[in-house]
Protein backbone atom coordinates (compact mmCIF):
# COMPACT_ATOMS: atom_id res chain seq x y z
CA UNK A 1 0.00 0.00 0.00
CA UNK A 2 1.59 3.25 -1.15
CA UNK A 3 1.41 5.93 1.60
CA UNK A 4 0.39 9.28 0.73
CA UNK A 5 3.54 11.62 -0.40
CA UNK A 6 5.24 13.98 2.24
CA UNK A 7 4.32 17.69 2.24
CA UNK A 8 8.30 18.56 1.24
CA UNK A 9 7.75 16.18 -1.65
CA UNK A 10 4.63 17.78 -2.88
CA UNK A 11 5.79 21.26 -2.64
CA UNK A 12 9.07 21.76 -1.86
CA UNK A 13 10.33 24.83 0.12
CA UNK A 14 10.70 27.83 -1.14
CA UNK A 15 10.33 26.51 -5.06
CA UNK A 16 8.39 28.93 -5.86
CA UNK A 17 10.17 31.89 -5.60
CA UNK A 18 13.67 30.55 -6.16
CA UNK A 19 12.31 29.62 -10.03
CA UNK A 20 9.92 31.96 -11.28
CA UNK A 21 10.83 34.93 -9.33
CA UNK A 22 7.73 35.37 -7.95
CA UNK A 23 5.45 34.68 -4.97
CA UNK A 24 3.24 31.65 -5.35
CA UNK A 25 -0.52 32.60 -4.13
CA UNK A 26 -1.09 33.34 -0.56
CA UNK A 27 3.18 33.29 0.33
CA UNK A 28 3.97 35.62 2.86
CA UNK A 29 5.68 39.10 1.48
CA UNK A 30 9.11 39.27 1.04
CA UNK A 31 11.11 39.18 4.36
CA UNK A 32 11.11 43.31 5.39
CA UNK A 33 14.41 43.32 6.76
CA UNK A 34 15.68 42.62 2.95
CA UNK A 35 14.16 46.74 3.06
CA UNK A 36 16.68 47.67 5.61
CA UNK A 37 20.90 48.39 4.79
CA UNK A 38 23.11 46.05 5.57
CA UNK A 39 21.89 42.83 3.97
CA UNK A 40 23.83 42.44 0.83
CA UNK A 41 21.98 40.65 -1.43
CA UNK A 42 22.15 36.87 -1.74
CA UNK A 43 24.34 35.80 -5.20
CA UNK A 44 21.77 34.65 -7.03
CA UNK A 45 19.98 37.48 -9.48
CA UNK A 46 17.12 39.11 -8.30
CA UNK A 47 14.56 40.20 -10.78
CA UNK A 48 17.18 40.67 -12.97
CA UNK A 49 16.40 43.44 -15.89
CA UNK A 50 16.24 42.61 -19.66
CA UNK A 51 19.46 42.97 -21.49
CA UNK A 52 18.24 46.20 -23.37
CA UNK A 53 17.93 47.54 -19.67
CA UNK A 54 21.03 46.62 -18.61
CA UNK A 55 22.30 47.94 -22.29
CA UNK A 56 20.55 51.26 -21.39
CA UNK A 57 22.28 51.63 -18.13
CA UNK A 58 25.48 50.50 -19.30
CA UNK A 59 25.59 53.32 -21.83
CA UNK A 60 24.45 55.98 -19.61
CA UNK A 61 26.91 55.13 -17.33
CA UNK A 62 29.71 54.64 -20.32
CA UNK A 63 28.67 58.66 -21.49
CA UNK A 64 29.21 59.84 -18.40
CA UNK A 65 32.56 58.51 -17.33
CA UNK A 66 33.35 59.92 -20.80
CA UNK A 67 32.01 63.18 -20.29
CA UNK A 68 34.01 63.45 -16.83
CA UNK A 69 37.32 62.76 -18.70
CA UNK A 70 36.41 65.80 -21.28
CA UNK A 71 35.37 67.71 -18.04
CA UNK A 72 38.84 66.65 -16.51
CA UNK A 73 41.04 67.54 -19.34
CA UNK A 74 39.46 70.84 -20.68
CA UNK A 75 39.00 71.96 -17.01
CA UNK A 76 41.79 74.79 -16.72
CA UNK A 77 40.08 76.18 -20.03
CA UNK A 78 36.08 75.78 -19.12
CA UNK A 79 36.32 76.85 -15.42
CA UNK A 80 36.17 80.83 -15.77
CA UNK A 81 34.83 80.84 -18.82
CA UNK A 82 32.02 77.89 -19.14
CA UNK A 83 31.61 77.09 -15.71
CA UNK A 84 28.65 75.68 -15.97
CA UNK A 85 29.34 73.58 -18.90
CA UNK A 86 32.47 72.17 -17.10
CA UNK A 87 30.00 71.15 -14.04
CA UNK A 88 27.38 69.71 -16.42
CA UNK A 89 30.41 67.37 -17.62
CA UNK A 90 32.54 67.05 -14.16
CA UNK A 91 30.71 67.50 -10.69
CA UNK A 92 34.21 67.01 -9.35
CA UNK A 93 34.79 68.74 -5.64
CA UNK A 94 37.37 70.56 -6.90
CA UNK A 95 35.51 72.09 -9.64
CA UNK A 96 32.49 73.01 -7.88
CA UNK A 97 34.34 75.15 -5.37
CA UNK A 98 36.07 77.02 -8.56
CA UNK A 99 32.88 77.38 -10.22
CA UNK A 100 30.33 78.35 -7.33
CA UNK A 101 31.19 82.20 -7.40
CA UNK A 102 30.39 82.20 -10.97
CA UNK A 103 27.54 80.81 -11.37
CA UNK A 104 24.02 82.11 -10.76
CA UNK A 105 22.75 80.14 -7.26
CA UNK A 106 19.54 78.35 -9.26
CA UNK A 107 21.56 77.37 -12.33
CA UNK A 108 24.71 75.48 -9.48
CA UNK A 109 22.05 74.07 -7.74
CA UNK A 110 20.09 72.81 -10.52
CA UNK A 111 23.51 71.08 -12.61
CA UNK A 112 25.23 70.21 -9.96
CA UNK A 113 22.34 68.56 -7.83
CA UNK A 114 21.29 66.73 -11.71
CA UNK A 115 25.10 65.66 -12.72
CA UNK A 116 26.30 64.49 -8.94
CA UNK A 117 22.98 62.66 -9.17
CA UNK A 118 23.34 61.10 -12.40
CA UNK A 119 25.00 58.05 -11.60
CA UNK A 120 23.87 57.07 -8.24
CA UNK A 121 20.28 55.55 -8.65
CA UNK A 122 21.90 53.18 -11.92
CA UNK A 123 24.61 51.84 -9.38
CA UNK A 124 21.77 50.80 -6.95
CA UNK A 125 20.00 49.53 -9.91
CA UNK A 126 23.01 47.53 -10.53
CA UNK A 127 22.88 46.24 -7.17
CA UNK A 128 19.21 45.88 -6.84
CA UNK A 129 19.27 43.83 -9.85
CA UNK A 130 22.37 41.17 -8.88
CA UNK A 131 22.84 41.76 -5.33
CA UNK A 132 26.27 39.81 -4.32
CA UNK A 133 27.33 39.23 -7.80
CA UNK A 134 26.86 43.28 -8.34
CA UNK A 135 29.17 43.46 -5.20
CA UNK A 136 31.84 41.13 -6.17
CA UNK A 137 31.90 43.15 -9.46
CA UNK A 138 33.07 46.16 -8.09
CA UNK A 139 35.80 44.59 -5.34
CA UNK A 140 37.25 43.32 -8.43
CA UNK A 141 37.48 46.35 -10.14
CA UNK A 142 40.80 47.74 -8.24
CA UNK A 143 42.35 46.72 -5.30
CA UNK A 144 41.80 49.90 -3.43
CA UNK A 145 37.96 49.63 -4.52
CA UNK A 146 37.76 46.21 -3.17
CA UNK A 147 39.30 46.90 -0.46
CA UNK A 148 36.94 50.26 0.06
CA UNK A 149 34.39 47.46 -0.63
CA UNK A 150 34.80 44.59 1.91
CA UNK A 151 35.68 47.78 4.75
CA UNK A 152 31.63 48.86 3.94
CA UNK A 153 30.31 45.72 3.48
CA UNK A 154 31.34 45.14 7.59
CA UNK A 155 29.87 48.91 8.64
CA UNK A 156 26.66 49.37 5.81
CA UNK A 157 24.23 47.72 8.20
CA UNK A 158 25.13 50.28 10.68
CA UNK A 159 26.10 53.46 8.65
CA UNK A 160 23.83 52.78 5.62
CA UNK A 161 22.11 56.06 5.92
CA UNK A 162 24.22 58.18 6.83
CA UNK A 163 26.38 56.91 4.33
CA UNK A 164 23.80 57.38 1.46
CA UNK A 165 23.37 61.24 3.00
CA UNK A 166 26.69 62.22 3.36
CA UNK A 167 29.00 60.26 0.53
CA UNK A 168 26.76 58.57 -2.01
CA UNK A 169 29.83 57.23 -4.60
CA UNK A 170 29.46 54.66 -6.80
CA UNK A 171 30.42 51.49 -4.00
CA UNK A 172 27.82 52.91 -1.13
CA UNK A 173 24.98 53.74 -4.26
CA UNK A 174 25.53 49.66 -5.41
CA UNK A 175 25.62 48.55 -1.62
CA UNK A 176 22.63 50.16 -0.81
CA UNK A 177 20.74 48.53 -3.76
CA UNK A 178 22.13 45.44 -2.60
CA UNK A 179 21.18 45.90 0.28
CA UNK A 180 17.50 46.18 -0.68
CA UNK A 181 17.17 49.79 0.63
CA UNK A 182 13.63 50.89 -0.62
CA UNK A 183 13.92 53.30 -3.49
CA UNK A 184 11.78 56.48 -1.77
CA UNK A 185 14.67 55.68 1.20
CA UNK A 186 17.48 55.74 -0.95
CA UNK A 187 16.59 58.80 -2.94
CA UNK A 188 15.38 60.87 -0.38
CA UNK A 189 18.42 60.70 1.71
CA UNK A 190 20.66 60.78 -1.80
CA UNK A 191 19.17 64.12 -3.04
CA UNK A 192 18.83 65.32 0.12
CA UNK A 193 22.66 64.91 0.80
CA UNK A 194 23.64 65.92 -2.38
CA UNK A 195 21.70 69.49 -2.03
CA UNK A 196 23.56 70.02 1.52
CA UNK A 197 27.18 69.08 0.15
CA UNK A 198 26.28 71.43 -2.48
CA UNK A 199 25.01 74.34 0.13
CA UNK A 200 28.28 73.53 1.85
CA UNK A 201 30.15 74.74 -0.42
CA UNK A 202 28.47 77.93 -2.06
CA UNK A 203 29.50 78.57 2.30
CA UNK A 204 32.85 77.50 1.47
CA UNK A 205 33.08 79.04 -1.80
CA UNK A 206 31.64 82.51 -0.18
CA UNK A 207 34.16 81.92 2.92
CA UNK A 208 36.89 81.61 1.09
CA UNK A 209 36.35 83.61 -2.26
CA UNK A 210 39.72 85.79 -2.11
CA UNK A 211 42.17 82.70 -2.28
CA UNK A 212 39.13 80.81 -4.93
CA UNK A 213 39.77 83.88 -7.05
CA UNK A 214 43.77 83.76 -6.66
CA UNK A 215 43.82 80.28 -8.09
CA UNK A 216 41.41 81.58 -10.78
CA UNK A 217 44.36 83.82 -11.70
CA UNK A 218 47.04 81.23 -11.96
CA UNK A 219 44.58 79.33 -14.37
CA UNK A 220 44.12 82.32 -16.39
CA UNK A 221 47.80 83.16 -16.59
CA UNK A 222 49.24 79.76 -17.54
CA UNK A 223 45.92 78.46 -18.79
CA UNK A 224 47.08 76.64 -21.99
CA UNK A 225 49.93 74.84 -20.28
CA UNK A 226 47.76 73.83 -17.59
CA UNK A 227 44.96 72.09 -20.48
CA UNK A 228 48.30 70.82 -22.02
CA UNK A 229 48.93 69.06 -18.60
CA UNK A 230 45.40 68.13 -18.43
CA UNK A 231 44.92 66.55 -21.58
CA UNK A 232 47.81 64.76 -21.44
CA UNK A 233 47.06 63.29 -17.84
CA UNK A 234 43.51 62.01 -18.46
CA UNK A 235 45.26 60.51 -21.41
CA UNK A 236 47.76 59.38 -19.52
CA UNK A 237 45.44 57.79 -16.84
CA UNK A 238 43.01 56.55 -19.46
CA UNK A 239 46.26 54.43 -21.32
CA UNK A 240 47.19 52.85 -18.13
CA UNK A 241 44.02 52.03 -16.84
CA UNK A 242 43.03 49.83 -20.60
CA UNK A 243 46.45 48.19 -20.50
CA UNK A 244 45.97 47.30 -16.91
CA UNK A 245 42.25 45.78 -17.75
CA UNK A 246 40.92 48.09 -14.96
CA UNK A 247 39.47 51.22 -17.18
CA UNK A 248 36.01 51.90 -16.25
CA UNK A 249 34.33 51.42 -19.72
CA UNK A 250 35.90 48.46 -20.18
CA UNK A 251 34.80 46.65 -17.08
CA UNK A 252 31.30 48.32 -17.68
CA UNK A 253 31.02 46.91 -21.02
CA UNK A 254 31.64 43.49 -19.77
CA UNK A 255 29.58 43.77 -16.70
CA UNK A 256 26.74 41.62 -17.89
CA UNK A 257 29.13 38.78 -18.43
CA UNK A 258 31.25 39.59 -15.28
CA UNK A 259 27.80 39.19 -13.17
CA UNK A 260 26.47 36.15 -15.46
CA UNK A 261 23.03 38.45 -16.23
CA UNK A 262 20.37 36.81 -17.09
CA UNK A 263 19.01 38.78 -19.52
CA UNK A 264 15.55 38.03 -21.19
CA UNK A 265 16.42 34.17 -21.85
CA UNK A 266 16.20 32.70 -18.74
CA UNK A 267 20.14 31.33 -19.55
CA UNK A 268 23.30 32.38 -17.90
CA UNK A 269 23.15 35.39 -20.44
CA UNK A 270 26.96 35.69 -20.59
CA UNK A 271 27.87 37.74 -23.29
CA UNK A 272 30.04 36.42 -26.05
CA UNK A 273 34.19 37.46 -26.48
CA UNK A 274 33.81 41.21 -27.30
CA UNK A 275 29.96 41.72 -27.02
CA UNK A 276 28.58 45.03 -24.35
Amino acid sequence: MTSAPEPSEAEPSGAGPSETGTHPPGAPDADPADAMPGRVGESEHRGAPSRRALAAVVVILIIMVIASWVGDALGPGLVDTRPLLLIALNSRIRWLVLTVNDLNPVAYFTVGTLRALASDPLFYLLGYWYGDSAVRWMEQRTVTVGQLMRSLERSFGTWGYPLVAIAPNNPICLLAGAARMRPAVFMTLNVGGTIARLALIKLLGEAFEAPINWVLDVIRTYRLQLIVISVLAVAFSVWNETRKGTSEIEQLRHLEQDVGGDGDSGETGRATPGEP
